[in-house]
This record gives structure tokens, C-alpha cells and sequence, in this order.
């Protein structure tokens, strides 16, 4: 339901102002993999004791995973997906949605069910599993993130009716919540002596190192950083300036973090080099 209102926004597209068509993220192809122990992971999807389908490392296929993880921007306002961690938290208003949205598609592919125990939340990994506590009333319940929102200023999370009423928000409408990451992959992380808490982390990180008119230029400096830039991938992407100037923008792809995208600029001295997500 969120799907056709988000516009999915390559990094280097904000820095440079270039203009952006609506695109439809799902037409792409894991763009981030699960850190430390996954013995907890359930493959399965049922409906009751029947196997429907299997999907290594949980409900969302690989490819609509890695579409769900970029930057996207709705009603003027920017959002940057990103990784968490077991334990991690958050605090804001919850509301809830339902029956005007049941059955409808959902920000990774699903159809919405209001009496499935999701969540849609901004910025989340999809199939994050949530611990959500009413602060108003102490009640709590976990819910899967299966969609993207509440695009609402101040809220930081969608429940379905399922959850909306577990939680007692289903005729209130909003309330105080915490927020909690208690899994991943649709279940609940359950600690094991000696393991390392998994997290999910992003992994396709790159920088942008250059941008020319001439295709030649590209090719040059391609050539540069191929030598430079060792085991990583350097490509060339055509494309269009805020102005309709065709540009050959050059990028160094395949850094792990964000971090050591900014420590390859920082050692290379890139002037105007930048971090992109693709």
C-alpha cells in the first residue's frame, strides 16, 4: 500500500539535485545479510501445518529486500533505511491501520493482512522482528516489519489491527510506545551461551568519484581507481543532470560500511568524492 507513494532515491541523485522520475523499487534485485549467529532463522512460511514457501533468511525475497533498503523520499521529506541491532530501540506515537488497506500490497510485496501481527516502519529492515510496549497502559506484543510508514510527523509506527488491539489501540487509535529489535527474519532472537547477538547490516555502499560530460574523462579516471581501488568494483553509470546534461558519473562500489567508504575518500583525497547506496 506505501508502494506507490514512495519515490526510490539514489544517494548521488539528493547530493547532485538531479531531477528523479517515480520508479518502482521492486522491479531491482539482498542487499544486506545477517551479522553473528543465525541459527534462530526460520525458513518456513506456513499456513497452518503447511509449508507455503521457503525463503533463505526469512519472509522477503532477496531481491525486494535490497529495494526496501534505499533511500526513498515521501510528501518532500527524505528517508535513509538503515541496519539495527538487537536491543536497540525507539520511542514516538503508534496508530494503527486496517480495513481500508487490507489486502493491498505492502512496501516489500506483501499483501497487507490486518489480522497478522505487522508493523510498518520508516527506516526498519523489512522482517525485523519488534517488541512494541503501550507506555500509556504497559501493554506489549511482537509484530514483524512487513511495510514502510507512518509517514505521519511524529509517529513512529503502523500497527496492523491485530496489533493495534493487542496493545489497546485499536478504538484510541494512537498512543506512547517504545520500540524494541528482538529478531530478525520473522522470529525472535533467542540468545545462545558464547554467540554474538546477530544485527543487520548494509553492504552496499560505494562512492561517487567523479562526474564528466566527455565519455573519455570517465574512461580515464575508471582506469585510475580499478588500479587504486583493489577487489573493488569501479563502473561507470549514465545519466542525466538537473539540467538534461548527459554525465558519465564514475563509481568505486562494494565497501562493507559507511565507514570505510569515507576512509577510502579521506586516504585518497578525493575532492568532491561522496557516498552512495545502491
Amino acid at each position: 500500500m506505501r508502494l506507490k507513494s514512495l519515490i526510490v532515491l539514489p544517494l548521488f541523485l539528493l547530493i547532485n539535485g538531479c531531477s528523479v522520475s517515480n520508479l518502482n523499487p521492486f522491479k531491482k534485485t539482498k542487499v544486506y545479510y545477517i551479522e553473528g549467529d543465525d541459527s534462530y532463522i526460520d525458513n518456513t512460511v506456513r499456513s497452518g501445518s503447511k509449508i507455503v514457501k521457503k525463503h533463505k533468511g526469512g519472509y522477503t525475497s532477496a531481491a525486494r529486500q535490497r529495494a526496501t533498503m534505499k533511500t526513498y523520499i515521501v510528501n518532500g521529506r527524505i528517508y535513509h533505511p538503515t541496519y539495527v541491532g538487537i536491543g536497540d530501540t525507539m520511542r514516538g506515537i503508534a496508530s494503527w491501520y486496517g480495513p481500508n488497506f487490507h489486502g493491498l500490497e505492502t512496501s516489500n510485496g506483501e499483501q497487507y493482512n490486518m489480522y497478522a501481527k505487522t508493523v510498518a516502519h520508516k527506516t526498519w529492515p523489512m522482517d525485523t522482528m519488534v517488541k512494541i510496549t503501550n507506555l500509556d497502559n504497559g501493554k506489549s506484543t511482537i509484530a514483524r516489519v512487513n511495510d514502510r510508514g507512518p509517514f505521519v510527523a511524529g509517529r513512529v509506527v503502523d500497527c496492523s489491527y491485530a496489533v493495534g488491539k493487542e496493545i489497546g489501540i485499536d478504538r484510541k487509535g494512537t498512543c506512547n510506545v517504545k520500540l524494541e529489535v528482538v529478531g530478525f527474519a520473522g522470529k525472535v532472537y533467542q540468545p545462545s551461551a558464547g554467540k554474538v547477538a546477530p544485527k543487520v547490516k548494509l553492504t552496499n555502499f560505494g562512492v561517487q568519484v567523479g562526474a564528466f560530460a566527455r565519455a573519455k574523462g570517465a574512461e580515464i579516471t575508471k582506469a585510475k581507481y580499478i588500479a587504486l581501488a583493489k577487489g573493488k568494483q569501479v563502473i561507470i553509470k549514465d545519466g542525466r543532470g538537473d539540467d538534461g546534461t548527459l554525465l558519465h558519473r564514475v563509481h568505486v562500489m562494494g565497501f562493507g560500511s559507511r565507514e570505510e567508504a569515507l576512509d577510502f575518500i579521506r586516504d585518497n583525497s578525493i575532492s568532491g568524492g561522496f557516498i552512495i547506496r545502491e
